[in-house]
């Protein structure tokens, strides 16, 4: 009769009893992420990692805690692309599927609404995407991320571009205005200040404007680099109206959406030569002890199981998983966790350094760069022949890059 009315209680407020998660023989995770909105096709990249990392853990019999295996089973929330949303899928996750720990948002907006609810309940979340600096600066105690923030990666590809002959001397820079976006322009700016090229121009725009009127103005000014912040669809909305107005500059910059296969998918031979930045592709040198091999191996099991190719960002939520899966071992805690036990799971994920497919995942415990995945070094990748392939820095270089861009009406 007690344990009748407790679970009437329970009820009432929206909870489950403690002895319904007692015995739990998986672990129950949460995923945030965008499955629906404007952000959607990024959201679904995520979720393709986030779901092949749990089917291939499951197969192998699932997490190994002290000789024995759990299974993972997926929840999600679907941010519908609004940071609102994705905070209140994950008080829902946190508070009536009470998960052990969370896979988080493919965007930093939500993944800056989504930390302090987790951080809140003290359940640990890693992103596979998100990478506005804002995120780290905040220094959640419970968010980490696998993709260094842009500000860590933006660099790279401006420097690769000054190393060029004839060396570009001016550039227009654009972000879109949200959190991502605009902290890649930001990078870019700062780059090309640092390496002598002057910046024309330099403007946040709304998200989703028709891009013909800003970049007509800027074709009067003929820069020799156009570099932009944004997501998917506005980074192929921004070649359109390149070829629109028929402007060719020397060199095109852009970060997340290159590598995305949608990205050549909807422009065909228009792709060809776009630079773009990376962290991971599936011909890096990587070794890895959990669940694949390497790049190659990943990129093989993703191929044959979504038929598209993966791009950083599924690679990145997969290997979110196996930084989890690492942590979960080194911390020997077993579902369904309390706070204690989601404290100590933090506390290994501060500590773990490891060699994965993706490369090496080594949370920063201090600085701007605070639970940020350091362990990663940031790559120049072009479109060439169809796909990303790495064009700087020379000890990871498949090819040279290919400069000036070919302009849009010779091509074949």
């Amino acid at each position: 009769m007690r344990r009748l009315v407790a679970f009437a209680l329970c009820a009432v407020l929206g909870v489950s009893p403690a002895w319904a998660q007692a015995g739990r023989d998986h672990f129950k995770v949460g995923v945030i992420t965008s499955l629906s909105g404007d952000l959607a096709t990024g959201g679904n990249v995520t979720k393709r990692g986030y779901d092949l990392w749990a089917k291939a853990v499951n197969e192998a019999g699932g997490i190994e805690v002290n000789g024995k295996r759990y299974p993972v089973k997926l929840y999600y929330a679907d941010a519908q692309s609004e940071p609102s949303q994705g905070a209140s899928g994950a008080e829902r996750l946190a508070t009536q599927e009470e998960v052990d720990f969370v896979l988080g948002p493919y965007s930093s907006g939500v993944t800056l609404a989504v930390a302090p609810v987790l951080e809140k309940y003290k359940i640990p979340m890693i992103t596979g995407s998100a990478e506005s600096p804002l995120i780290w600066r905040q220094r959640f105690a419970y968010t980490f991320g696998t993709i260094p923030p842009v500000n860590y990666t933006g660099s790279q590809p401006v420097g690769a571009l000054a190393g060029l002959t004839p060396k570009p001397k001016t550039a227009i820079v654009l972000g879109s205005n949200d959190a991502f976006s605009k902290a890649t322009a930001e990078a870019f700016k700062a780059a090309a200040e640092a390496h002598g090229i002057r910046v024309l121009k330099f403007n946040i725009v709304p998200s989703g404007q028709d891009l013909i009127p800003l970049l007509s103005a800027a074709k009067v000014l003929r820069p020799d680099v156009i570099a932009f912040g944004g997501h998917d669809e506005e980074l192929i909305n921004l070649v359109k109206a390149l070829r629109q107005i028929n402007y060719t500059p020397k060199a095109l910059l852009m970060h997340y959406g290159v590598t995305e296969p949608a990205f050549v998918e909807a422009l065909g031979k228009d792709a060809e030569e776009v630079f773009g930045a990376s962290v991971w592709t599936p011909t890096l040198p990587t070794r890895g002890n959990l669940l694949w091999a390497d790049a190659r191996a990943y990129a093989e099991a993703a191929q044959k199981e979504y038929g598209v190719p993966a791009d950083y960002t599924q690679a990145g939520c997969s290997a979110a998983g196996i930084a989890f899966q690492a942590a979960v071992a080194r911390a020997g805690v077993t579902p369904p966790l309390d706070e204690g036990e989601r404290r100590a799971l933090r506390d290994a994920l501060e500590a773990l350094d490891i060699e994965t497919f993706y490369g090496r995942i080594d949370f920063a415990d201090q600085g701007e760069f605070y639970h940020a995945n350091t362990g990663l070094e940031a790559l120049t990748v072009q479109i060439q022949g169809g796909r990303p392939v790495i064009a700087a820095p020379a000890e990871f270089a498949e090819t040279q890059p290919r400069y000036p861009m070919t302009p849009w009406n010779q091509r074949r």
